[in-house]
């Protein structure tokens, strides 16, 4: 079966995105496929066909976002209940998850349109946060799920436990959660392991912890993670989800992390792989 509907999303503040965008919805209506246009790049561009966000998670079957990782992590975060492929093109510097140039875009969804899309399988995860015992709010991320604290704060105590068993109390800046794709953002800035993407663990990096003894932790994807502030501070403590959500914590809150249901599938590039991307981004080798 042909894809027919395919999503059209951008970085909205690059000003490249609207010719491209542009470029890109003729191009789809001159093979009879539907562009369905995320409602304020629509107004952008003056494209006239005018859907909700709401239709276009119902009737995506392929999307394309223009940008960068981050707009991609939005993106993938509204369709975090359906398995609808996305094809990331990055307008700069390859990114992790935006591996496809501007240069690949027409060739590899050319491809995508005539047969199913080759696609990497990311797991997601679903945040609790529980106040006085009770949940208050439930997401999904794609990346990671981060526990830190204000400029000016103390050091917070953090109760870590795996599957209710007791792990230790951080007495750090923060904690990171963080999935094998969310592994090469704020988990490897402080320390954390790379996971190859496609593996199923969860990784659990503190934040400047006050022990240098306390080191990142890798458990599998089963676990349920429940991280709970236990310290009193004069200064503010945020949940950031993403690092797009923010929520502030009081203490006493519980956040609860594990594997969600779904998966967010990613169109891959035909042209390189993980490891290229690794050398490139990272730039391993250079002197």
């Amino acid at each position: 079966m042909q894809i027919q509907n395919v999503a059209i999303f951008a970085k909205m503040h690059d000003p490249r995105c609207q010719g491209i965008a542009s470029d890109l919805i003729q191009w789809l209506e001159a093979r009879d496929r539907l562009p369905l246009v995320e409602p304020s790049l629509a107004r952008l561009i003056g494209h006239p066909d005018k859907v909700t966000e709401e239709e276009i998670r119902d009737q995506a079957e392929l999307v394309v976002v223009l940008g960068g990782d981050g707009t991609l992590i939005s993106v993938a975060r509204l369709f975090n209940d359906r398995d609808v492929p996305i094809l990331g093109v990055n307008l700069g510097s390859l990114g992790f998850l935006t591996e496809i140039t501007v240069e690949e875009l027409y060739p590899r969804l050319e491809l995508c349109l005539q047969s199913a899309p080759r696609v990497s399988a990311r797991m997601m995860l679903m945040v609790t946060l529980l106040r006085e015992r009770k949940p208050s709010e439930i997401h999904h991320v794609l990346n990671d799920v981060v526990i830190n604290k204000g400029a000016l704060a103390r050091i917070v105590d953090l109760e870590t436990r795996i599957n209710r068993k007791f792990l230790t109390t951080y007495k750090a800046d923060g904690l990171i959660v963080a999935t094998p794709t969310g592994s090469t953002g704020y988990s490897l800035s402080a320390g954390g392991p790379i996971i190859q993407p496609q593996m199923s663990c969860i990784v659990i990096t503190p934040i400047c912890p006050h022990t240098l003894t306390n080191r990142p932790i890798v458990v599998t994807d089963e676990s349920i993670i429940s991280v709970t502030i236990t310290s009193s501070f004069d200064e503010k403590v945020y949940l950031t989800l993403d690092g797009q959500v923010g929520i502030e914590l009081q203490e006493g809150d519980s956040v609860e992390v594990r594997k969600a249901l779904n998966k967010t599938s990613l169109v891959m590039s035909r042209s390189r792989d993980y490891f290229e991307l690794l050398r490139t981004k990272l730039k391993w080798g250079e002197r």
